[in-house]
Protein backbone atom coordinates (compact mmCIF):
# COMPACT_ATOMS: atom_id res chain seq x y z
CA UNK A 1 0.00 0.00 0.00
CA UNK A 2 0.95 3.33 -0.97
CA UNK A 3 -0.37 6.70 0.44
CA UNK A 4 1.36 8.86 -1.46
CA UNK A 5 -0.82 11.14 -4.05
CA UNK A 6 -0.49 10.67 -7.88
CA UNK A 7 0.58 13.93 -9.34
CA UNK A 8 -1.23 14.90 -12.84
CA UNK A 9 -0.42 17.91 -14.91
CA UNK A 10 -1.41 19.50 -18.17
CA UNK A 11 -0.43 22.96 -20.12
CA UNK A 12 -4.17 24.32 -18.77
CA UNK A 13 -7.66 23.15 -18.24
CA UNK A 14 -7.93 19.85 -20.73
CA UNK A 15 -5.89 17.50 -18.57
CA UNK A 16 -8.85 17.31 -16.16
CA UNK A 17 -10.68 14.98 -18.71
CA UNK A 18 -7.84 12.60 -17.69
CA UNK A 19 -8.98 13.80 -13.78
CA UNK A 20 -12.48 12.77 -14.29
CA UNK A 21 -12.09 9.01 -15.24
CA UNK A 22 -9.35 8.52 -12.64
CA UNK A 23 -11.74 9.84 -10.30
CA UNK A 24 -14.21 7.30 -11.58
CA UNK A 25 -11.85 4.24 -11.84
CA UNK A 26 -9.92 5.05 -9.02
CA UNK A 27 -11.73 6.62 -5.97
CA UNK A 28 -9.21 5.47 -3.22
CA UNK A 29 -6.20 7.41 -5.05
CA UNK A 30 -5.21 11.10 -3.73
CA UNK A 31 -4.75 13.52 -6.79
CA UNK A 32 -2.46 16.51 -7.00
CA UNK A 33 -3.19 18.44 -10.37
CA UNK A 34 -1.46 21.32 -12.45
CA UNK A 35 -2.73 23.08 -14.54
CA UNK A 36 -0.79 25.72 -16.83
CA UNK A 37 -3.10 27.81 -16.93
CA UNK A 38 -1.02 31.13 -17.20
CA UNK A 39 0.97 29.60 -20.02
CA UNK A 40 -1.65 27.72 -21.83
CA UNK A 41 -1.70 26.67 -24.49
CA UNK A 42 1.73 24.45 -25.42
CA UNK A 43 0.97 22.86 -28.81
CA UNK A 44 2.17 26.32 -30.49
CA UNK A 45 5.31 26.93 -28.36
CA UNK A 46 9.35 25.87 -29.28
CA UNK A 47 10.23 22.38 -27.74
CA UNK A 48 12.57 23.45 -25.78
CA UNK A 49 10.17 25.53 -24.12
CA UNK A 50 7.68 22.75 -23.46
CA UNK A 51 10.71 20.72 -21.72
CA UNK A 52 11.65 23.41 -19.28
CA UNK A 53 7.94 24.21 -18.41
CA UNK A 54 7.70 20.66 -17.67
CA UNK A 55 10.63 20.25 -15.69
CA UNK A 56 9.49 22.87 -13.72
CA UNK A 57 6.06 20.98 -13.20
CA UNK A 58 7.28 17.75 -12.83
CA UNK A 59 9.89 18.95 -10.00
CA UNK A 60 7.02 21.06 -7.99
CA UNK A 61 4.96 17.57 -7.86
CA UNK A 62 7.70 15.58 -7.16
CA UNK A 63 8.93 18.00 -3.99
CA UNK A 64 5.27 17.50 -3.07
CA UNK A 65 5.80 14.20 -2.61
CA UNK A 66 3.62 11.79 -5.50
CA UNK A 67 4.49 8.49 -6.19
CA UNK A 68 3.86 8.68 -9.69
CA UNK A 69 3.51 11.39 -12.28
CA UNK A 70 0.52 11.65 -15.29
CA UNK A 71 0.95 13.29 -18.39
CA UNK A 72 -2.32 14.31 -19.12
CA UNK A 73 -0.98 16.73 -22.23
CA UNK A 74 -0.48 14.83 -25.49
CA UNK A 75 2.26 17.43 -26.31
CA UNK A 76 4.24 17.52 -23.72
CA UNK A 77 3.27 13.02 -23.83
CA UNK A 78 4.96 13.52 -27.87
CA UNK A 79 8.19 15.31 -26.70
CA UNK A 80 8.94 15.00 -22.93
CA UNK A 81 8.09 11.71 -21.85
CA UNK A 82 11.30 9.71 -22.24
CA UNK A 83 12.86 12.34 -20.85
CA UNK A 84 10.69 13.35 -17.84
CA UNK A 85 11.60 8.77 -17.22
CA UNK A 86 14.57 9.82 -17.01
CA UNK A 87 14.59 12.40 -14.58
CA UNK A 88 12.90 10.55 -12.54
CA UNK A 89 14.15 7.10 -12.55
CA UNK A 90 12.24 6.12 -9.08
CA UNK A 91 8.88 7.28 -10.02
CA UNK A 92 6.62 6.14 -12.91
CA UNK A 93 5.91 8.46 -15.68
CA UNK A 94 3.04 7.60 -17.08
CA UNK A 95 2.23 9.59 -20.81
CA UNK A 96 -1.06 9.55 -22.55
CA UNK A 97 -0.03 8.30 -26.29
CA UNK A 98 0.78 4.81 -25.88
CA UNK A 99 -2.92 3.64 -24.20
CA UNK A 100 -4.66 5.36 -27.35
CA UNK A 101 -1.96 3.67 -29.77
CA UNK A 102 -3.05 0.31 -28.09
CA UNK A 103 -6.60 1.06 -28.47
CA UNK A 104 -6.05 1.98 -31.96
CA UNK A 105 -3.98 -1.28 -32.77
CA UNK A 106 -6.50 -3.76 -30.77
CA UNK A 107 -9.68 -2.70 -31.99
CA UNK A 108 -9.13 -1.65 -35.53
CA UNK A 109 -8.77 -3.43 -38.40
CA UNK A 110 -6.45 -2.74 -41.97
CA UNK A 111 -10.15 -1.63 -42.91
CA UNK A 112 -10.50 1.12 -41.25
CA UNK A 113 -9.33 4.34 -41.41
CA UNK A 114 -7.94 6.35 -38.56
CA UNK A 115 -7.90 10.55 -38.28
CA UNK A 116 -5.90 12.00 -35.15
CA UNK A 117 -6.02 15.68 -34.35
CA UNK A 118 -4.28 17.48 -32.17
CA UNK A 119 -1.66 20.63 -31.32
CA UNK A 120 0.67 21.36 -33.93
CA UNK A 121 4.02 19.69 -31.68
CA UNK A 122 2.04 16.69 -31.09
CA UNK A 123 1.19 16.20 -35.29
CA UNK A 124 4.26 17.99 -36.14
CA UNK A 125 6.12 14.70 -34.06
CA UNK A 126 3.93 12.67 -36.24
CA UNK A 127 4.07 10.28 -32.78
CA UNK A 128 0.58 8.88 -33.07
CA UNK A 129 1.14 7.13 -36.74
CA UNK A 130 4.86 5.91 -35.56
CA UNK A 131 3.14 4.17 -32.73
CA UNK A 132 0.21 2.68 -34.20
CA UNK A 133 2.25 1.18 -36.41
CA UNK A 134 4.74 -0.72 -34.39
CA UNK A 135 1.91 -2.09 -33.58
CA UNK A 136 -0.19 -2.78 -36.48
CA UNK A 137 1.57 -1.63 -40.31
CA UNK A 138 -1.84 -2.55 -41.84
CA UNK A 139 -3.78 0.85 -40.26
CA UNK A 140 -4.06 3.64 -42.23
CA UNK A 141 -3.59 6.86 -40.29
CA UNK A 142 -4.06 10.32 -41.14
CA UNK A 143 -2.65 13.36 -38.83
CA UNK A 144 -4.06 17.45 -38.78
CA UNK A 145 -3.50 19.96 -36.51
CA UNK A 146 -6.26 21.76 -35.41
CA UNK A 147 -4.57 24.43 -32.66
CA UNK A 148 -7.42 26.98 -32.23
CA UNK A 149 -9.72 24.16 -30.28
CA UNK A 150 -7.68 25.12 -27.26
CA UNK A 151 -7.47 28.37 -26.84
CA UNK A 152 -11.68 28.55 -27.35
CA UNK A 153 -11.59 25.85 -24.63
CA UNK A 154 -9.53 27.34 -22.34
CA UNK A 155 -12.08 30.51 -22.90
CA UNK A 156 -14.99 28.60 -22.38
CA UNK A 157 -16.60 28.56 -26.08
CA UNK A 158 -16.72 24.69 -25.76
CA UNK A 159 -20.65 24.67 -26.08
CA UNK A 160 -20.73 27.76 -28.78
CA UNK A 161 -21.90 28.62 -32.07
CA UNK A 162 -18.44 29.52 -32.54
CA UNK A 163 -16.81 25.93 -31.70
CA UNK A 164 -19.30 24.50 -34.35
CA UNK A 165 -18.04 26.25 -36.65
CA UNK A 166 -14.55 25.67 -36.11
CA UNK A 167 -14.87 22.07 -35.62
CA UNK A 168 -16.64 21.74 -39.08
CA UNK A 169 -13.87 24.13 -40.39
CA UNK A 170 -11.07 21.72 -39.53
CA UNK A 171 -13.00 18.38 -39.61
CA UNK A 172 -15.39 18.65 -42.44
CA UNK A 173 -12.50 18.27 -45.38
CA UNK A 174 -10.45 15.69 -43.32
CA UNK A 175 -13.11 13.27 -42.46
CA UNK A 176 -14.31 13.72 -46.50
CA UNK A 177 -11.09 13.46 -48.27
CA UNK A 178 -9.23 10.76 -46.27
CA UNK A 179 -12.61 8.95 -45.58
CA UNK A 180 -12.05 9.20 -41.81
CA UNK A 181 -13.96 6.35 -39.90
CA UNK A 182 -12.47 6.72 -36.28
CA UNK A 183 -10.69 9.34 -35.06
CA UNK A 184 -8.18 9.78 -32.09
CA UNK A 185 -9.27 12.99 -29.68
CA UNK A 186 -5.06 13.66 -29.76
CA UNK A 187 -5.50 16.50 -27.50
CA UNK A 188 -6.53 16.19 -23.87
CA UNK A 189 -8.88 19.44 -24.51
CA UNK A 190 -10.67 17.64 -27.22
CA UNK A 191 -12.97 15.09 -24.68
CA UNK A 192 -14.78 18.84 -23.43
CA UNK A 193 -16.24 18.96 -27.41
CA UNK A 194 -16.69 15.69 -27.47
CA UNK A 195 -20.18 15.96 -27.63
CA UNK A 196 -20.17 18.93 -30.06
CA UNK A 197 -18.02 16.27 -32.27
CA UNK A 198 -20.56 13.39 -31.52
CA UNK A 199 -23.43 15.36 -32.98
CA UNK A 200 -21.72 16.78 -36.28
CA UNK A 201 -20.57 13.77 -37.08
CA UNK A 202 -22.63 10.92 -35.61
CA UNK A 203 -21.03 7.96 -37.66
CA UNK A 204 -17.81 8.51 -36.64
CA UNK A 205 -16.23 6.21 -33.88
CA UNK A 206 -14.32 8.35 -31.36
CA UNK A 207 -11.03 7.55 -29.87
CA UNK A 208 -10.61 9.29 -26.08
CA UNK A 209 -6.85 8.90 -24.43
CA UNK A 210 -8.36 10.55 -21.71
CA UNK A 211 -9.96 7.07 -21.12
CA UNK A 212 -7.27 4.93 -22.12
CA UNK A 213 -4.80 6.39 -20.03
CA UNK A 214 -6.37 5.03 -16.84
CA UNK A 215 -5.88 1.62 -17.40
CA UNK A 216 -1.86 2.21 -17.62
CA UNK A 217 -2.20 3.98 -14.28
CA UNK A 218 -4.42 1.52 -12.88
CA UNK A 219 -1.45 -1.77 -13.75
CA UNK A 220 1.04 0.23 -11.94
CA UNK A 221 -0.45 0.84 -9.24
CA UNK A 222 -1.32 -2.84 -9.31
CA UNK A 223 2.48 -4.46 -10.42
CA UNK A 224 4.18 -2.11 -7.80
CA UNK A 225 1.84 -3.02 -4.77
CA UNK A 226 0.94 0.75 -5.09
CA UNK A 227 -2.64 0.94 -4.52
CA UNK A 228 -3.88 3.35 -1.51
CA UNK A 229 -6.14 1.46 0.38
CA UNK A 230 -8.32 4.88 1.79
CA UNK A 231 -7.91 8.23 0.65
CA UNK A 232 -6.97 10.18 3.72
CA UNK A 233 -7.11 13.71 2.12
CA UNK A 234 -8.33 15.79 -0.35
CA UNK A 235 -7.46 16.19 -3.83
CA UNK A 236 -5.41 19.40 -4.77
CA UNK A 237 -5.76 21.34 -8.19
CA UNK A 238 -2.77 23.97 -8.71
CA UNK A 239 -2.78 26.50 -11.33
CA UNK A 240 -0.43 29.05 -12.41
CA UNK A 241 -3.15 31.28 -13.23
CA UNK A 242 -6.48 30.37 -10.94
CA UNK A 243 -9.27 32.15 -13.53
CA UNK A 244 -12.36 31.31 -13.18
CA UNK A 245 -12.85 29.42 -15.45
CA UNK A 246 -10.83 26.83 -14.16
CA UNK A 247 -12.46 26.88 -11.40
CA UNK A 248 -15.73 26.50 -12.97
CA UNK A 249 -14.11 23.27 -14.93
CA UNK A 250 -13.26 21.44 -12.22
CA UNK A 251 -16.91 21.83 -10.64
CA UNK A 252 -17.75 21.07 -13.87
CA UNK A 253 -16.15 17.28 -14.68
CA UNK A 254 -15.98 16.57 -10.80
CA UNK A 255 -19.56 17.05 -10.35
CA UNK A 256 -20.80 14.14 -8.53
CA UNK A 257 -17.60 13.46 -6.80
CA UNK A 258 -17.40 12.63 -3.37
CA UNK A 259 -13.44 14.33 -3.72
CA UNK A 260 -13.31 17.41 -1.90
CA UNK A 261 -11.30 19.82 -3.82
CA UNK A 262 -9.20 22.85 -2.46
CA UNK A 263 -7.68 25.49 -5.04
CA UNK A 264 -4.46 26.77 -4.54
CA UNK A 265 -2.56 29.41 -6.94
CA UNK A 266 0.90 28.23 -7.68
CA UNK A 267 3.18 30.66 -9.47
CA UNK A 268 5.83 29.13 -11.54
CA UNK A 269 7.92 31.68 -13.44
CA UNK A 270 9.54 31.01 -16.74
CA UNK A 271 12.84 30.37 -16.77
Amino acid sequence: MDKRPIGVFDSGLGGLTCVNCMLDELPNEKLIYFGDTARTPYGSKAESTVKNFSNQISDFLVNSGVKMIVIACNTVSSICASDLQQRFPDIPVVGIIDPAARKVAHSCSSENRVGVIGTKVTINSGIYAKKIREMRDDIEVFEMASPAFVPLIEEGFAQNDIMDLTIKYYLDDFILENRIDTLVLGCTHYPLILDNIKRLYPNLRIINPSEEIVSDVSSILKNREMFTQERESENVFYASDLSENFINMINTICSGSKTKIEFKNLDIESK
